[in-house]
């Protein structure tokens, strides 16, 4: 068995792309596809679909990355281990979060600590983002509201309260109280899709509080949710830690029970001891 034709599929397989692969193993793209093309050649298999925009796996090729991804995965791990006493000068690490701007500050701490260090920032849904930690396409992962699960080690980060996000010439808009959230009873909205952890959040609260909105619109990005209040769509709903600087909305806090989501840094327990894994962490429990 050729490991260099193995490595070569599993850069693939990780990065979705030749020309990715080959970047991430510092060798050509010819070089890549030879030997991806010669290990299925050899074994008589097709392990990936080549289209003019893309490259998905096959089902064979989907459980032949299973393997090599654990198998190169602790051959880094090792890496890692015996480089364990040697300064962070130079590195890759792989972060993914459900949201831009509560891993934007620790990202600047690295940068600032550790300049050497490249940064790979993945950002999607809490689901994505999950999925990208427990599959080890990231090292390191910040969440929103995550229950606990054997094998995640989880750290504390910070907490955010729901605002209503109001247009700038809204009635309630200047008012310094919060906001009750049943003054949103009936109210035209317009929200997050409802897989959104903001928008899980408030849809129990109101569920609890007996709160009934009238979702006029539903959002993929907090930026369409933005847009619409500016529009004057409906009210918005926005964490306290994500609200725009956008002169043509306001957001209000708003006063209930369950209106508060909790953030979590998390990365895999059997990880955790990695020397850049264990730097992040450090950083993101710095004041």
């Amino acid at each position: 068995m050729n490991l260099f034709q193995l490595r070569a599929f599993d850069a693939v397989a990780r990065e979705g792309s030749f020309t990715r692969a080959a970047a991430r193993l510092f060798i050509s793209q010819p070089a890549v596809t030879g030997h991806v093309k010669a290990l299925e050649e050899h074994y008589q298999i097709t392990l990936l679909r080549r289209t003019a925009r893309r490259v998905e796996l096959t089902e064979e090729g989907t459980r032949l990355a299973a393997i090599t991804r654990a198998m190169f995965g602790l051959a880094e791990e090792a890496q890692v281990m015996l480089e364990a006493n040697r300064q962070l000068l130079t590195g890759r690490l792989e972060v993914a979060a459900d949201g831009p701007h509560r891993v934007m500050p620790m990202l600047a701490r690295l940068r600032e600590r550790y300049p050497g260090i490249t940064v790979n920032l993945r950002l999607g849904n809490a689901q994505e983002t999950l999925a990208a930690l427990l599959s080890e396409h990231a090292d390191v992962a910040v969440l929103t509201e995550i229950e606990p699960r054997q094998g995640l080690h989880l750290q504390k980060l910070c907490e955010s309260h729901l605002c209503a996000l109001l247009p700038a010439g809204h009635a309630w808009a200047d008012a310094a109280d919060d906001l009750p959230l049943a003054s949103l009873h009936e109210q035209i909205m317009v929200l997050r899709e409802p897989s959104s952890t903001t928008r899980r959040t408030f849809d129990r609260a109101c569920a609890a509080a007996g709160v009934q909105p009238r979702v006029l619109l539903e959002l993929d990005s907090r930026e369409a949710v933005t847009e619409a209040v500016a529009a004057q769509l409906g009210v918005g709903v926005v964490s306290s830690t994500e609200v725009a600087h956008d002169p043509r909305v306001v957001a209000r806090p708003l006063g209930g029970a369950g209106l508060v989501n909790q953030h979590m840094i998390g990365c895999l327990e059997r990880r955790r001891e990695l020397r850049l894994i264990q730097a992040f962490l450090q950083l993101a429990g710095e004041p």
